[in-house]
């Protein structure tokens, strides 16, 4: 770890203990103070192993990265099992066979004496860096800056990891090791590559995984100051778009205005996809109606890098758009480069897009009415191929149950701040698969970042204050279910 981390301390900002605090509550705020040096060490580490999970990057780092988190786990003692599993996916698309998912890890303890079992997710693979020169220091290289450590996967979701370790170390400073709450722990490796496995693991995994209360800690806080509970989450629908044309490429010069191009039949449909005000017009994708909190423009334009002059695009609050209504980015595209740029028409354009659905909504219904959109609107008679779709189901959070309340409780004392339900952009698809599997859990999705986080984006950090603040939280909320009967 480079930077000046001595003058930033990570403990500044952190909630003084109240004079009410219990023993044992006392005793686990101490014990996150003392362990807070080598739980960042230990994160460090896992950043410099360079994990991603995509299929085109060497699969022997994230197995090496599973290893690295397996010896944390094994480390705290407290475990009947800790093992290395891989699921099988879904079958290899040539050459028969399956394929296998990336390395998880998976450990469990059962309760004992009537007390309840937490099921701790989190993922240990890290999205691909992007290029170096938008980095400002070297991304596998953990820095700190200010209060903030920089690297990939610092905050998304390393950090999510080391706060279950961290948290459970804390619980056996505080109580000892005989302590009677069930654990399962499940550190996932391909959770930026889709949890392609995901489904098949917890069907293989079924018992090990049972639990009463499930900990998803890979989400947002409100602020470096305010603790978050997410209850919201959008689905996602993706797929690879493909115009064509022409059978073959020919001169724009004799044949342009003549002859539509797949370019222009791409961008046409393209923008069939916006209103004017740049919001969704895709017929059959909904919306939710939610509260939202106050989030002013100002606000956007800081967190997000918006560039004076540029409006924001959408319709009713700036939350609303974010949480409970679709979004559609086109997020990458094969067409020639501008250096390689020809005076040709283009026979072929293929595009990535990316449609975020709105709690409420089915994943398969909202695939239905994007293809649905692109078929009836593409122009000149174009040829449309669409393929490569991958979905996952929004998720809404019943918050009525005994497990948020403790989780609103631990956060409190541990933030001095009670947290807000906040929803989130972005998509955590497995859940559904968690609710399958488990309908009776109750789920909480937490996290350790915070709207300067920049996960998936170069310069990903993770804020000091914040992770120490969210480990306690969670040691807190194992400490409240070590106590519980009757769940």
């Amino acid at each position: 770890m480079t930077g000046n981390a001595q003058t930033n301390s990570p403990t500044k900002g952190f909630a003084a203990h109240s004079e009410a605090e219990s023993g044992a509550q006392n005793a686990i705020r101490t014990a996150v103070e003392q362990w807070l040096p080598s739980t960042i060490a230990d994160l460090c580490a896992l950043v410099r192993i360079p994990s991603v999970s995509w299929a085109a990057f060497d699969r022997a780092h994230v197995a090496a990265s599973a290893d690295a988190v397996a010896a944390l786990v094994r480390d705290l003692g407290v475990f009947e099992s800790v093992n290395i599993v891989q699921a099988a996916t879904v079958p290899a698309s040539a050459g028969g066979g399956t394929e296998l998912g990336q390395p998880a890890i998976l450990a469990s303890r059962p309760a004992r004496n009537g007390r309840p079992t937490v099921l701790l997710y989190a993922h240990h693979d890290v999205q691909p860096p992007g290029k170096d020169e938008d980095w400002e220091s070297d991304p596998f290289t953990p820095t700190v800056r200010g209060d903030r450590l920089y690297g990939r996967g610092a905050a998304d979701d390393k950090a999510g990891v080391m706060a279950h370790v961290a948290s459970i170390r804390a619980l056996v400073v505080a109580v000892g090791l005989d302590f009677e709450l069930g654990i399962a722990l499940f550190i996932e490796g391909e959770e930026e590559f889709g949890s392609r496995s995901f489904a098949t693991f917890l069907d293989e995994n079924r018992e090990a995984l049972r639990s009463d209360v499930i900990v998803v800690a890979d989400s947002n806080n409100w602020d470096v100051n305010t603790p978050a509970i997410t209850t919201a989450l959008r689905g996602n629908v993706t797929l690879r778009l493909t115009v064509r044309t022409l059978a073959h490429a020919s001169h724009s010069g004799m044949f342009g205005g003549a002859v539509p191009d797949a370019m222009l039949a791409m961008i046409k449909l393209l923008a069939t996809l916006y209103g004017d005000d740049g919001s969704v017009a895709v017929a059959g994708l909904t919306s939710i109606d939610v509260p939202t909190p106050d989030y002013s423009e100002e606000q956007l334009r800081a967190e997000t890098g918006l560039l004076p002059g540029v409006s924001p695009i959408g319709y009713g609050s700036i939350l609303s758009r974010i949480w409970s209504q679709p979004a559609l980015t086109v997020t990458g595209i094969d067409a020639p480069s501008v250096d390689n740029a020809s005076n040709t028409l283009t026979p072929s354009v293929s595009v990535r897009i990316s449609t975020r659905i709105a709690p409420g909504q089915s994943a398969v219904e909202a695939m239905v009415a994007i293809e649905t959109h692109l078929r009836e609107h593409a122009p000149f008679g174009a040829v449309i191929e669409i393929d490569d779709v991958d979905t996952g189901e929004p998720f809404l959070v019943d918050t009525s149950g005994w497990a948020v309340t403790e989780a609103r409780s631990a956060m409190t004392d541990a933030w001095g701040t009670p947290p807000v339900d906040i929803g989130v952009g972005g998509s955590i698809p497995f859940i559904a698969d968690l609710v399958r599997v488990f309908p009776a859990a109750q789920i909480l999705v937490t996290g350790v970042e915070d709207p300067d986080s920049r996960a998936h984006s170069p310069n990903e950090s993770l804020h000091l204050g914040v992770f120490k603040r969210a480990v306690l939280s969670e040691a807190f909320l194992l400490g409240r279910l070590n106590e519980r009967t009757g769940h």
